[in-house]
């Protein structure tokens, strides 16, 4: 199953992280439209 988070700034980095914690199965994307990414989640 495929998780897609849209937006790597703190929140989508941290939906995407527990996603995975909770559902290690998962196949996590995560798009962001610049560079820079959060890492702080």
């Amino acid at each position: 199953m495929n998780f897609v988070v849209i937006g790597g700034d703190a929140a989508g980095m941290s939906a995407a992280s527990r996603a995975k914690r909770n559902r290690p199965d998962l196949n996590v994307i995560v798009f962001e439209q610049t560079r820079d990414v959060s890492y702080s989640a």
